[in-house]
């Protein structure tokens, strides 16, 4: 009885040492678990140094202009024209105060003018997008192809080639040198609407419409409830493209407001530039004003972005 128990635990404790030491297979038909590569061995992935200096130089050409502005803004008149470029100093307050004290403060109407102009055309551009991509994606009916060719013939014609046009029918109805008359060419945009449909369509499951049609939801219902959410992401890019293209219009507003007070920034500044041949100061004030422009550009992209965010962790996690 001795003998065989011996007999039979022999091959299993045979077994212990091959197993704890080494991860080859042992006699007794146990293998051990397989060991894992090391990170960073000679299959890994290593960053390409060419595309790595490419995106440097991409990086390096967008913001050296944004740099410029910032210092530029710190000089004195003075210093604007005589000083080494990127030399920093010390009149940014200073600058900034000449320049919110410019005609009893005219730049901060400028500032009103352009929010005003920016937010609601983008506002009311994103919805009108929404709806009409929606309908495109989603929506057969006659003409849908015609109707979507001329839209992206839109896309592919310039604003500016609209400029007069447009300022000669506003004359016609009254609205020339008026609000109106920069907001409402800014509600339709082809881009957007072409940038709505395409995400509607990859977004939005018909079958999630059909049985909202079936639980009795109205067309409204679902496009406010259900589509909107889903088609945020490309709403916000939408939203953004069209606030960043309205907010640095330049020609649409200068041929159609002749009032200063109605002036954005971007003519406001412009108004400066051709006083700087007379009054160098103004330079100073100029350039100040461009710095204080971009700043809201930049909190608007660093603000939005978090939708873009979740919408790449959302795509990533699809199966």
């Amino acid at each position: 009885m001795s003998t065989s128990a011996i007999t039979s635990t022999g091959p299993s404790a045979a077994t212990t040492p091959s197993t704890a030491g080494g991860g080859s297979p042992s006699r007794g038909g146990r293998r051990a678990p397989a060991r894992t590569a090391p990170s960073g061995g000679v299959g890994a992935e290593r960053p390409s140094l060419l595309a790595t200096g490419v995106l440097l130089l991409g990086a390096l050409y967008c913001l050296l202009p944004v740099v410029w502005v910032l210092v530029a803004a710190s000089k004195s008149p003075d210093e604007l024209f005589s000083t080494f470029t990127l030399a920093p100093s010390t009149h940014l307050v200073e600058n900034l105060r000449d320049l919110l004290a410019y005609r009893d403060g005219l730049f901060l109407r400028w500032a009103g003018n352009t929010v005003l102009y920016a937010v609601g055309g983008a506002l009311v551009s994103t919805v009108v997008s929404a709806a009409a991509g929606y309908g495109l994606a989603l929506f057969d009916f006659r003409g849908k192809k015609l109707f979507f060719n001329v839209i992206l013939a839109g896309v592919l014609l310039p604003a500016v080639i609209l400029a007069v046009p447009q300022y000669l029918l506003f004359a016609e109805v009254g609205l020339a040198n008026t609000y109106w008359a920069v907001l409402l060419p800014s509600i339709l945009n082809p881009y957007g609407i072409y940038l709505a449909r395409i995400y509607a369509g990859a977004s939005i499951p018909r079958e999630m419409i059909e049985a909202a049609r079936t639980d009795g939801a109205g067309e409204l219902r679902i496009f406010a409830r259900f589509a909107v959410p889903m088609m945020m992401p490309g709403l916000v890019t939408v939203f953004l493209f069209q606030f960043v293209g309205v907010w640095n219009n330049y020609m649409l507003p200068y041929i159609m407001l002749g009032d200063d007070s109605l002036f954005p920034i971007t003519v406001g500044l412009s108004t400066l530039m051709n006083q700087g041949a007379s009054q160098p100061a103004m330079y100073t004030t100029v350039v100040t004003g461009a710095l204080v422009s971009i700043l809201p550009l930049i909190a608007l992209f660093l603000l939005l972005q978090r939708y873009w965010q979740s919408d790449l962790t959302g795509g990533a996690v699809k199966g």
